[in-house]
This record gives structure tokens, sequence and C-alpha cells, in this order.
């Protein structure tokens, strides 16, 4: 009984943490910081992002604000699993460009005692919850909405609106081609 209640004390819990918002949000700024200030506390840090982000780098996620950590792009969300290893604290960029099988990854690794942080765009540009995010969401023990400021009027804003006529669900854009707006704005161009 010694034994037992001594390795319960010594466990590790983990958790997810799912950080939210728009394009030009700060998302993966907010990301970055939580991973920079576990490397600083030496745990064991591992990031992740999807291999068809590339708009910066192939190998590092990087913020709007060009600041970077190394990371390793994956398929799918199972490889992040596969090559999790002995690590205290993930961290995902992009989560909503990953496979519906994320939310079970990081309900496993949580269970493992990993902290897990999540960072990625809640909607898509229609406005329409994106992809694993609302899974993500539900099951994470924080949730953290972030709000970029509205190009139309400077009220907080929580839509990315694509600023062209291309109608498929992932394009990979920047300022150019998106714009984040507050929900009266975003409403007045879609009507």
């Amino acid at each position: 009984m010694f034994l037992e209640n001594k390795l319960n004390s010594e466990r590790r819990h983990g958790w997810i943490e799912v950080i939210a918002g728009s394009m030009f949000s700060g998302k993966t700024e907010e990301l970055l910081r939580r991973l920079k200030r576990a490397k600083i506390a030496r745990q064991r840090v591992e990031i992740f992002k999807p291999h068809i982000d590339v708009r910066y780098s192939n190998d590092e996620v990087v913020s709007h604000d060009s600041n970077s950590i190394l990371s390793t792009p994956v398929e799918t969300s199972g490889n992040i699993l596969l090559l999790s290893g002995n690590v205290d604290v993930i961290g995902i960029d992009e989560a909503q460009f990953f496979d519906h099988g994320l939310t079970e990854v990081c309900q496993k690794l949580a269970n493992q005692g990993v902290r897990v942080i999540i960072a990625g765009l809640d909607m898509d540009f229609k406005g329409i919850p994106f992809g694993p995010m609302p899974q993500l969401m539900a099951v994470a023990e924080y949730v953290t909405k972030v709000h970029a400021v509205c190009m139309k009027c400077g009220d907080l804003a929580h839509f990315s609106h694509r600023l062209s006529s291309e109608e498929k669900l992932v394009m990979l854009g920047e300022k150019v081609e998106y714009e984040p707006l507050c929900r009266a704005c975003y409403s007045k161009l879609k009507n």
C-alpha cells in the first residue's frame, strides 16, 4: 500500500490547453510564449505542426511577428503519438489542419501525464467551426480565446475574412488573403 501511494504521488498529471481565435489574433505567439517558458523550466518540449504549413518555414513554427521555434512537421495526428517519446510538454500549431483523430491523440498524451498546448483557428473563413478545434476545446482543461483587431472598425475581431473569392477550405495565406473582422463588419460583408 505504501509503495502504491508513493507511485501515485510521483505520477505526473497531464492536461490540455487550447489557444483559439481568428487569424492575426496572436495564437501562435501565445503558443511560443508558453513553450519557451516550459523550456526555461527545463521541461522536455516537442513541437508539431501540419506538414502543409510551409508559409514561413518547413521545420519551424513561426508567428506573424517572426518569432519561431523548431518543430516537427507531421502528416497525421497519429504521427504525433509515434514521435512524442519522453516529453513533458507538447505544442501543436495550426491544429485546425489536422484530422479529427487529434482529439484522441491529445487525450492519450494528457492521460500519460503530458501537458498538451494546442493553437488553432476556431472558425474557417465562412464562420464555421474548423476541423478538430471544437472537440479539442470541449475536452480541454484550459481554453484561451484570443482576438485580433477588426480591420474595418477597430473593435475586437474573431472572424477570419477571406479577401479572395476562392472557395476551397484550406488556403494558406497572409494579410493579402485574409483580414480579421468583428461580428458586425463580417455580417455586413456577408449580406
